[in-house]
């Protein structure tokens, strides 16, 4: 049975389940997939995930570790469940992301990059979301807020409550 520590973690045997129920089991053609996976149990991943999975797809861990910090998708620190990322491409700039940005991070009381104590929210600059004709833009986990406006933040921070 998978352990974190010294207790045994139901996350580790979901896991565990899902690489052998999916036969990937030392396929390392299956790290970006089992990566995604890990991160959607744990929320992030941590040494202990990373080495996990590098005994499961035999790999070495410092590779894994170079997949992980090259895409910014994957986290090695937890993140909040209300991920907040304002866009600051060009189109959303011109548009004031930035106003917007100094905004959030003031009513969430953090900074660009940070992940509040209580793990409620975390707050991310991205270059492009894809939504120019909406800029500017912020995404709040899967859900696109666009042609915003800074009075618009209470009502999207509130509506994650």
């Amino acid at each position: 049975m998978a352990e974190m520590g010294k207790q045994k973690s139901p996350e580790f045997e979901e896991l565990d389940g899902f690489i052998k129920k999916s036969g990937l089991e030392g396929k390392q053609s299956a790290l970006i997939a089992v990566l995604h996976q890990a991160q959607h149990i744990f929320g992030y991943l941590p040494k202990e995930v990373m080495m996990f999975i590098g005994k499961k797809l035999q790999i070495p861990v410092a590779k894994i570790y170079g997949v992980v910090t090259f895409y910014s998708f994957f986290n090695t620190e937890p993140k909040g469940r209300n991920q907040f990322k304002v866009c600051l491409g060009t189109a959303c700039f011109v548009r004031g992301s930035d106003k917007i940005a100094d905004a959030l991070q003031r009513q969430l009381g953090m900074k660009m990059g940070e992940t509040s104590e209580d793990l409620r929210y975390s707050l991310e600059a991205v270059r492009c979301v894809g939504a120019c004709g909406l800029a500017p833009v912020v995404l709040v986990n899967d859900k696109v807020y666009g042609r915003l406006l800074v009075k618009d933040i209470n009502k999207i921070i509130d509506a994650q409550e």
